[in-house]
């Protein structure tokens, strides 16, 4: 399925005193991982959020390796896992400079109408945009 990739430098803030990323850091790693492979395929939160859709996380997997640390610059690979119904399924994978895998990563998100709070099917400029 479709891939997107980005790179991200830690911050010092992300990290604790020994200088490695808190581990709750990851998620928004992966978050901006989601947000971009979005975008690229030209859906945004924002629009979908007008439009009255929510995108909810009901799941999140996280596989830690090994430890990202200050100042590196890591690269968060972000896939669809399969064609969105009510729900869509990211899987990521994110190294280091070196290559090195560090955190291997699964999300799923449920499609739901903010008028009705249910889950509601894919809307269809979501699938044509990641079928083009």
């Amino acid at each position: 399925m479709k891939i997107d990739e980005i790179q991200i430098r830690v911050r010092y803030g992300e990290t604790d005193q020994m200088g490695v990323v808190y581990h709750g850091n990851y998620a928004l790693y992966l978050e901006m991982g989601r947000i971009e492979w979005l975008r690229k395929f030209g859906i945004s939160y924002k629009n979908m959020e007008e439009n009255g859709v929510m995108l909810p996380v009901i799941s999140l997997n996280i596989n830690y390796k090994k430890s990202a640390v200050y100042d590196d610059v890591i690269n968060v690979k972000t896939q669809l896992k399969n064609t969105p119904t009510a729900k869509i399924e990211f899987e990521y994978e994110i190294t280091n400079q070196k290559g090195e895998i560090l955190t291997l990563a699964s999300t799923t998100l449920v499609f739901i109408d903010m008028k009705t709070n249910r889950p509601m099917r894919a809307p269809q400029y979501v699938l044509d945009a990641i079928n083009n």
